[in-house]
């Protein structure tokens, strides 16, 4: 692999030294409680009998919903009206949707803010008061606009001990049980039963109704939200449950209808891997919250296996030597797999999120796995990814295509706060390393022009998303989901405006969550003066918030290249070229029918390969072998500049060259099949 080059990033660091920095990973794993935990029900017993890497997580931190909300402490009225202040900042000056919102949702919630800050005094308690919050939040649709609820809400999800996945029988809809906790057992309530009902409603409209307490952008997405929202509820970001147990009607094994009561266990949520970011890294996230705190959740719940080897891998000399076969070194983002369809075998590779602290470690990984799997075809999955760092999903493209990749543009949305913002974090500026000096000579036109919002500009620099160049060279087919959202969601636009594969999508629709995410305290620091602490600069607009109160907005809008250039991804997403109805078989035997769908895709697709042998010749006079398939032309390349062009010969594949290389240090070699780019392969001399 190339040496990685140092570039600017537009909106980040002026030295991109933020993605090559190591942060420190967060490694403690367990949760201590604050005070003595409540006998749990009886339905919770599985926590004493959960898989031992998790066992003490799940003991130390559970505790029956009624308590937990007992001991949950409370906030003055003083505090109410500075959160609802702060809201109202955050949506009037930035958030960058709100032109969008207002027209396409028909609500106005910074109208809401005000009504609710007037109307205070009614609001009789926390509930009522994080209720209101939160339904004003959700009614903009976005998913990257949240309020966050204080402690102890935000560092615990509520949960039952299954989850749900759905699939089409006859063209109708059943409701499966998909997996159980681990300790879980029951002699009927397994994996695979049909639910019917919930708390005697029929599911489907279970299902409707969480699904319009959730903030998706389309219907494809809240309803994907709705239906993980019914097991698993991270309670910074979702409401409690209104009931405190569950009763479930459903279709066991055997044909009979049976029924079951299971209570809400309130558990506290594993800690980020990612630690605390510096603001010229944390202001390139896109990450749908409530996904990624569902995801850890689902973690401890059901797949024990990768804190197991989490800890294994921490506590290892040699990360690498931690590992064997397709293993991850980072069990946690990805999992690597060959798989067997009638079409052939094919490598297949889950990444679970984006949100990692290094974006080149990420793609080095990334290249390692897909190594090691058969090089005829690769399945990329990303179902029920809720993003991460944006670097981290547009520098992976790289390695698919050939093809130059152009990073997606932002733009911020047109108000005295965010010109203000860019006006205090550029180079002249002491505030902070986020370099915003692109965006500013629009935004101060704007006040003659009226333009709503600025100038759009990559925050991936071109030179990152094109270091490395193509590593992987078989055809590739990228499945898609409703929960696939922010970076998941500009990953899975780029890889379909830079023509890299085939879409199959699950769902209709990706999340349609195209935005640049920043938290509260973020802003905060970027109006402060440096320092340790940084001193909040005398007209700054945001104000700390009490006891762990937060809040996210979508600052920088996503807008789509190449053949979509100018396209908004918000509320749109991005369609798959084809369908996929997940099947019975799909959710109790590893996706089995969804491989099959993705396989005969690869199969229909072309397989290219080339390969690279350099050997000494005269001189200062290389020799190069290139051994291709499916190409019949290369084009050799010495630090950028053409050399020459030959045929590739029919006979055998292949076409030897020499090369005068004064004093040239990167090999570049490009394939063509009828004029197309079909492959591009680089290497240091």
């Amino acid at each position: 692999m190339a040496a990685r080059r140092k570039s600017k990033r537009p909106g980040t660091s002026a030295t991109n030294k933020s993605a090559t920095k190591k942060p420190k990973r967060a490694v403690a794993r367990k949760i201590a409680p604050a005070a003595p935990l409540p006998p749990l029900p009886e339905s919770a017993g599985f926590v004493q009998n959960a898989d031992p890497a998790v066992r003490d997580m799940l003991s130390g931190s559970s505790s029956p919903l009624n308590s937990f909300l007992v001991a949950a402490g409370g906030l003055t009225p003083d505090e109410r009206a500075l959160i609802v202040d702060q809201a109202i900042v955050l949506m009037e000056g930035f958030y960058v949707h709100l032109p969008l919102k207002k027209a396409m949702h028909a609500v106005d919630p910074v109208q809401r803010l005000r009504l609710l800050r007037k109307h205070l005094s009614e609001c009789k308690h926390d509930a009522a008061f994080h209720a209101q919050m939160t339904q004003i939040f959700t009614s903009v649709r976005d998913l990257h606009t949240n309020y966050l609820l204080p402690s102890p809400f935000s560092h615990v999800f509520a949960s039952l001990p299954f989850r749900v996945e759905t699939c089409v029988e006859g063209g109708k809809v059943v409701y499966l049980v998909a997996g159980l906790a681990t300790g879980f057992q029951h002699p009927t309530f397994t994996a695979g039963v049909e639910l019917q009902y919930w708390n005697g409603m029929p599911i489907e409209r279970a299902v409707d109704i969480a699904a319009d307490r959730h903030a998706g952008s389309n219907p494809d997405a809240r309803w994907a939200r709705g239906l993980a929202g019914l097991t698993q509820r991270p309670l910074a970001i979702a409401p409690p449950p209104d009931e405190e147990w569950v009763i479930i009607g459903y279709k066991a094994l055997d044909g009979s209808n049976q029924q079951i009561r299971l209570d809400w266990l309130v558990i506290g949520l594993p800690p980020s891997a990612v630690a605390a970011m510096p603001p010229e890294s944390a202001a390139a996230r896109g990450l749908d919250l409530e996904t990624e705190l569902t995801q850890r959740a689902r973690r401890i719940l059901f797949a024990p296996h990768t804190e197991a080897a989490r800890a294994k891998i921490d506590a290892a000399a040699d990360e690498l030597a931690a590992v064997s076969d397709t293993e991850s070194i980072m069990p946690e983002v990805f999992t690597a797999k060959e798989v067997t369809t009638t079409k052939g075998k094919f490598g297949h590779i889950r990444i679970w999120t984006f949100d990692v602290p290094d974006p080149d470690e990420f793609v080095q990984e990334f290249v390692r796995l897909a190594s090691l799997l058969p090089p005829n075809g690769l399945i990329v999955d990303v179902r029920d990814n809720g993003g991460g760092l944006i670097y981290a999903g547009e520098q992976l493209l790289q390695v698919l295509t050939p093809r130059t990749v152009e990073p997606e543009r932002l733009q911020f949305v047109n108000t005295p706060q965010t010109l203000r913002l860019c006006e205090l974090n550029n180079p002249s500026e002491t505030v902070s390393d986020l370099d915003l000096t692109p965006w500013l000579p629009s935004m101060q036109r704007a006040v003659e022009t009226g333009s709503a919002f600025s100038a759009s500009f990559p925050i991936t620099s071109p030179e990152a998303c094109n270091a490395i160049g193509q590593c992987y060279f078989g055809p590739v087919v990228l499945i898609t989901s409703a929960r696939c959202y922010s970076t998941t969601d500009i990953f899975s636009a780029g890889f379909q405006d830079h023509e890299i594969g085939k879409i199959l999508g699950v769902d209709g629709h990706t999340g349609a969550g195209g935005a640049n995410v920043w938290e509260h305290p973020l802003l905060g620091r970027l109006f402060s003066a440096a320092g340790v602490p940084p001193t909040p600069l005398a007209d700054s607009p945001i104000k700390s918030l009490p006891k762990g109160t937060n809040m996210r907005v979508a600052i920088r809008r996503t807008l789509r290249v190449r053949a979509q250039a100018g396209t908004e991804l918000e509320d749109l997403g991005v369609v798959p070229d084809e369908l996929h109805s997940m099947t019975r078989a799909d959710i109790l035997n590893k996706n089995v029918d969804l491989m099959e769908h993705a396989g005969k895709l690869l199969a229909s697709m072309p397989v290219v390969q080339m390969t690279i042998k350099v050997a000494a010749g005269a001189g200062d006079t290389p020799k190069v072998q290139v051994d291709t398939q499916n190409i019949d032309r290369v084009d050799f390349y010495l630090d950028t500049r053409p050399q020459r062009s030959e045929p590739v010969s029919a006979e055998t594949n292949s076409v030897t060259v020499e090369l005068t290389r004064k004093g040239g240090k990167v090999l570049q070699v490009q394939g063509f099949q009828q004029d197309k780019l079909v492959a591009a392969r680089r290497m240091a001399l």
